[in-house]
């Protein structure tokens, strides 16, 4: 009798506990959603002015570094652009004064990120910005792959400039810009990575372009430690699909691919808050969604779609492979 009243009583504690459990978890997940929906539409953006006068944007002439040129411009900050095209800086210059009524200031930097060294490179970028007050760094020059392709058909030149534009440009770009913000200790540096190297187990037949944007993240969550202290906030947003050029059959807008606009609005609003965020709030959804799936579901979907993306542009353009 004693004994069943004792195991009544221990099944009772344990109920107690699981029940107390449950409670924390579900509080934790109220939580966690409570906090997206604020940072998602309610957060209010900083004052990106306070950071400096000027903004320094690389790959500013074509899709999300152009749409944030204009959003920052829309802002009343003054523009460094840097590209490696003259005419199409030109006419992106041209387009911003005309919008904001000669309310800013533009200057252009030309710079073949693909070509030049490291050191060139920020000695360009130096040169460039000599008395001017730069407050923010937006490191979005990005290169993509022509078409998914394994890793031995990428050129050799093409796999150097890989390299070059994707971790080599944002390393020496940033080690040229923050000697002024450590002098003023304030300034904002947001590194433009990609959910291929987040969001997703593997992203086959984009490895360079996957594997050079993992080195952005690392590279941002580094440096944010390093000058946190000194009031420079360093951030790498890691957007999924947008309708850019970048990566042929996602150039569309649609509800889960936002347009370069689109994206740019989310994403000034998340400058100076997390060091790793996903600012376009449909994005988060795809992600969280994502992360719900197996990864050997997902390696397997993403194979396939890349060899059927990388089957039709090798036989519209008749390129031939060692691969069948």
């Amino acid at each position: 009798m004693i004994f069943s009243r004792s195991a009544m009583e221990f099944e009772d504690f344990i109920l107690i506990v699981a029940c107390f459990l449950g409670f924390i978890s579900l509080c934790k997940t109220v939580t966690r959603f409570l906090k997206w929906v604020w940072v998602s539409f309610f957060r209010p953006a900083k004052n990106l002015n306070e950071y400096g006068s000027w903004a320094l944007v690389t790959g500013s002439t074509d899709g999300i570094g152009k749409a944030l040129a204009f959003e920052l411009a829309s802002k009343g900050i003054n523009l460094v652009l840097v590209g490696r095209n003259p005419s199409k800086l030109e006419a992106t210059s041209n387009e911003i004064r005309e919008r904001f009524a000669r309310k800013v200031d533009v200057k252009d930097i030309v710079i073949d990120l693909a070509k030049f060294s490291g050191e060139e490179i920020s000695n360009m970028v130096e040169e460039g910005i000599k008395g001017l007050d730069v407050g923010i760094l937006i490191n979005n020059a990005g290169m993509g792959p022509p078409y998914p392709m394994f890793i031995h058909e990428v050129e050799s030149e093409v796999l150097e400039s890989f390299m070059r534009v994707n971790m080599d440009a944002a390393t020496w770009v940033t080690r040229a810009v923050l000697p002024g913000m450590l002098q003023k200790k304030k300034g904002a540096i947001v590194n433009i990575g990609s959910g291929s190297s987040m969001a997703v187990p593997a992203f086959p037949l984009c490895t360079l372009y996957a594997s050079s944007k993992a080195y952005l993240a690392m590279f941002s969550r580094c440096i944010s430690l390093e000058y946190e202290e000194h009031g420079i906030d360093v951030q790498c947003q890691v957007p999924l699909f947008v309708a850019t050029k970048m990566i042929r059959g996602f150039n569309t807008a649609s509800l889960f691919t936002p347009s370069p606009e689109m994206y740019s609005k989310a994403s000034i609003r998340c400058i100076g808050y997390e060091h790793i965020c996903t600012p376009y709030w449909l994005h988060s959804v795809q992600w969280f969604l994502i992360q719900r799936l197996p990864d050997a579901l997902l390696n397997w979907y993403l194979f396939k779609l890349f060899l059927k993306m990388r089957k039709r542009r090798m036989e519209k353009y008749k390129v031939s492979s060692v691969i069948h």
